[in-house]
């Protein structure tokens, strides 16, 4: 489907002159192993050859083109590893040129004794002697154009050199055909902007160190397509989605104000205004798709209870959807509290349950005589059949892929497009909301319940530890349950293993059997076993690495202490202080540093002092960590971007969003002339999903 204008941009490595199967392997670590790739490996900065000075005027260590007469020629002996040296001058002073394994032959043809040349490469000093080290040039001086004055720098790897990556990139370029224009016209006049093949051009071809930076007008331009394609096939699946036929559901309020009722506090102004916008989902003969962004402690759990039973009241059934067996019967037990007496009847289901027990669920699962169904990744499998699903409530969404929605999806009546309200207590900065996203109506839970007590945040360094042991055995003696978390160290389990243990080792001896531990190694039934006795308060001191399940609810929970925190992001620090302050009880989060702080660290534990307010921390982590690191790679979902940068050009990303509407709103199956150049642009970036929702496409 790709058009053909696009073959030549997706052609391999190895069609390029003077790359073959080593080369390319080479490229393929760094870059890729298509010319797009190529093309989308920008330089980092610039090579300046301009400067000839005359030999005794050189600073050594700067990059130069000289022009010299060269002397003579001293090769190593035999098979000594001596290099290979050529003493060439000017009239101010002298210079070695010096090669490693070089083909003599080849030195001789380049280098002819008594002739002037034209070398360019770095200078050093070895032995107070001026020295080059194979130079990256050496011309005749009537061949002075083959040196470029000013060149590109590039990201490298094993096996390929710069001079070699400038000139393969130089290649691939050349084989960037003409592309038609996307951009509206009124937006390049205004913004300034180049057209698509001048700025590809522009970027390989730096004239000064600010067009390698990311805000040159050039790579802004790029980085804009590449947004603008990508909020563009998002729009794309939104409207499709919304195109799905679901089911009009109008609140009969019977079970929701039941509900409200039973409730010893009001909701928020901000859990109003998003049941709000549920109810209006709901009510819309088109499928929810909508993403609760909600801080530790919003009442995200009372929205989506009060959206299921707006299910109940229209005869359906629902299901919340959660990714551990811990979390899932938390939110049992907190629903069918929440529920009371009214005529809702909430169900759980995990891989724990197991016969007679288990087909009873399935049974009323079937007959329709649960509303609500709690559970892990076992409320959608094969045997499991529902009386009928119109709504699924998936909790932590990043924890769970597009098939387990799919899956879900999949259960309820055929043809018929199901309300999903996705959860999650990662607060996203908007512009990543926006790119990761996109497909979904967000709401933000941006208050907390009235009666939550601040968490006193305290940074002490490491080596207190004493104190702080017995600051801990004084809480517990007064009937506190604490957290003590070890640090990520490199990513590394066994390394971070190794902390947990050592320290809930070194706790035991003063605290004894009081003291548990749960780390990434344990099979999940053991964990959950460690879990429960902390619950149950079996426990007083739970050692934990960073696996401390979001959502985990233990309210006399009050104390938090992390080890090193320096070393962990601000959205992790946050969500681990989330565990406590709970309950209506007075809590405290220790964060301990190790080493001498650097600035970033210390920029990131003031700001965990000064602020609890989870959207104001995953902006600043932005700021500080980048993309990748605030939505934790692996599973963020975050698109791949190899132009755009969230940190440098988040500014570009609502405007992009606005001009995918627009667009869409004018031409919906990208029709029109703009439209087909639109549809190249989306398969240009590899966005080929937005052109497959389309009708023509």
């Amino acid at each position: 489907m790709r058009p053909e204008i696009l073959y030549p941009f997706f052609a391999e490595t190895v069609s390029l002159p003077g790359v073959g199967a080593r080369i390319a392997a080479n490229l393929e670590k760094v870059a890729g192993l298509r010319i797009i790739d190529l093309l989308w490996h920008l330089p980092v900065d610039i090579i300046d050859r301009r400067s000839g000075p005359a030999l005794k005027d050189i600073l050594f260590d700067q990059i130069v083109t000289l022009e010299i007469t060269v002397g003579k020629h001293d090769p190593a002996p035999g098979k000594s590893k001596k290099p290979y040296r050529v003493w060439c001058h000017d009239d101010t002073g002298s210079i070695q040129l010096v090669f490693f394994h070089p083909r003599r032959d080849y030195i001789l043809s380049q280098l002819p004794e008594g002739e002037t040349r034209l070398i360019s490469g770095k200078v050093e000093v070895y032995n107070g002697q001026l020295q080059m080290s194979h130079p990256d040039y050496m011309v005749a001086i009537e061949k002075r154009a083959e040196i470029p004055e000013i060149g590109p720098v590039y990201p490298l790897t094993a096996g390929v050199s710069g001079k070699v990556m400038a000139r393969i990139i130089n290649d691939a370029v050349k084989k960037a055909v003409i592309l038609p224009e996307w951009l509206d016209q009124s937006l390049l006049k205004r913004e300034k902007w180049p057209d698509w093949n001048s700025s590809l051009n522009n970027v390989h071809n730096p004239k000064s160190v600010d067009d390698v930076l990311s805000g040159s007008i050039s790579r802004v331009r790029l980085a804009y397509d590449e947004l603008l394609a990508n909020q563009l096939a998002l729009e794309i699946m939104r409207r499709q989605t919304k195109k799905k036929q679901g089911r009009i559901m109008v609140p009969s309020e019977k079970l929701v104000s039941q509900v409200l009722a039973n409730l010893p506090y009001e909701l928020t102004g901000a859990q109003k205004r998003t049941l709000v916008e549920i109810k209006q989902d709901m009510a819309e003969p088109s499928a929810m798709m909508r993403l609760l962004q909600g801080d530790v402690g919003s009442g995200k759990t009372v929205v989506a209870l009060l959206a299921m039973l707006i299910a109940a009241e229209n005869g359906s059934q629902a299901a919340i959807l959660a990714p551990t067996e811990i979390l899932a019967r938390q939110h049992y037990v907190s629903l069918s509290k929440l529920v009371g007496n009214s005529d809702v009847n909430v169900g759980v289901l995990t891989g724990r349950d197991k016969g007679k027990s288990r087909e009873k669920i399935l049974d009323d699962l079937a007959s329709g005589k649960i509303d609500i169904l709690v559970g892990t990744h076992a409320i959608f499998q094969k045997d499991v059949n529902y009386h009928d699903l119109s709504m699924a409530v998936i909790d932590e969404q990043h924890r769970f892929g597009v098939e387990q929605r799919i899956s879900l999806s999949a259960k309820g009546k055929s043809g018929v497009g199901m309300d999903i309200l996705a959860m999650t207590a990662t607060p996203i900065p908007r512009t990543l909301t926006l790119t990761v996203y996109g497909d979904m109506d967000v709401s933000r839970l941006d208050e907390k319940p009235p009666g939550r007590t601040p968490i006193d945040t305290r940074v002490m360094a490491l080596n207190r530890i004493d104190e702080i042991i017995s600051a801990t055995q004084r809480a517990v003696s007064n009937g506190a349950r604490v957290y003590w978390v070890c640090p990520l160290v490199e990513e590394s389990e066994i390394l971070d293993l190794a902390a947990a243990k050592e320290r809930h080792r070194h706790l035991s001896q003063i605290f004894g059997e009081r003291v548990g531990l749960v780390h990434g190694k344990m099979k999940p039934k053991e964990k959950d076993a460690v879990m429960m006795r902390f619950v149950a308060g079996d426990i007083d001191i739970l050692v934990a690495t960073t696996v401390i399940e979001v959502g985990v609810d233990v309210p006399e929970a009050t104390v938090m202490i992390i080890e090193h925190a320096e070393r962990f992001g601000l959205s992790q620090l946050h969500q681990l202080r989330g565990r406590v302050g709970r309950g209506g009880d007075k809590s405290t989060c220790l964060l301990l540093y190790g080493a001498t702080l650097g600035a970033t660290a210390k920029a990131r534990l003031k700001i965990m002092r000064e602020t609890e307010d989870g959207f104001i921390i995953s902006e600043e982590d932005l700021k500080l960590r980048g993309a990748g690191e605030v939505l934790g790679t692996r599973q963020s979902g975050l698109p791949k971007f190899r132009i755009a940068s969230m940190e440098d050009h988040n500014y570009l990303i609502p405007m992009a969003r606005d001009d995918a509407r627009l667009i869409l709103e004018k031409d919906p199956d990208l029709a029109s002339d703009r439209g087909k150049n639109l549809r190249i642009l989306l398969y240009l970036f590899e966005r080929d999903e937005g052109v497959k929702y389309l009708k023509s496409g």
